[in-house]
């Protein structure tokens, strides 16, 4: 059998008699698309129905989709947790990131934002990343002023702090789940 079929019988195995408490660890890992879907769905389910789920992943998308808490580790200690929107308030920024056509709009675009956004420039991908406070005010104060300076935006996108954010601020590294 392939892992994925032996974590889903895993799963199946331990499903009768309706558990009070089931502990996955890393019940995804190795499964494609549809048959996480499928385990997401029955963990969902699960929950929904009273059963206390104790879920270990990396993969924090899955953590955020199926947690109602979360605890952070390193070094086998809890170093964080909370709701994912409780942890993700722990960060108090989001980032807007604008991308260029030209090198010379990048210049233009970094003028337009003055000092009143930190900005980080990657002139390598005609790219700036500008730190704000998340909100959709500051998002379109941004997108305000390179049209008021004139400066043509090729692409933008707004992204909000994420629970892998959270994973690196707290933890400072990326490889320890």
């Amino acid at each position: 059998y392939s892992g994925g079929m032996r974590r889903r019988l895993d799963i199946a195995m331990s499903l009768p008699g309706n558990p009070a408490v089931l502990f996955l660890d890393e019940p995804t890992t190795g499964l494609d698309p549809r048959a996480r879907i499928e385990v997401w769905k029955t963990v969902k389910e699960l929950a929904g129905n009273g059963t206390t789920v104790f879920l270990t992943t990396q993969y924090l998308e899955e953590a955020e989709r199926l947690a109602g808490r979360i605890a952070i580790l390193r070094g086998g200690r809890i170093v964080a947790r909370g709701t994912p929107e409780e942890l993700k308030a722990r960060l108090p920024h989001g980032r807007v990131e604008l991308r260029f056509a030209r090198a010379e709009e990048l210049r233009a675009a970094l003028g337009a934002l003055g000092g009143g956004y930190p900005a980080k420039p990657d002139e390598a991908a005609l790219s700036v990343a500008v730190d704000t406070d998340g909100s959709a005010g500051q998002f379109a104060d941004v997108l305000n002023r390179m049209e008021g300076a004139g400066v043509p935006v090729a692409g933008f996108s707004r992204k909000l702090p994420t629970l892998e954010d959270v994973f690196l601020a707290v933890t400072g590294k990326k490889e320890e789940a």
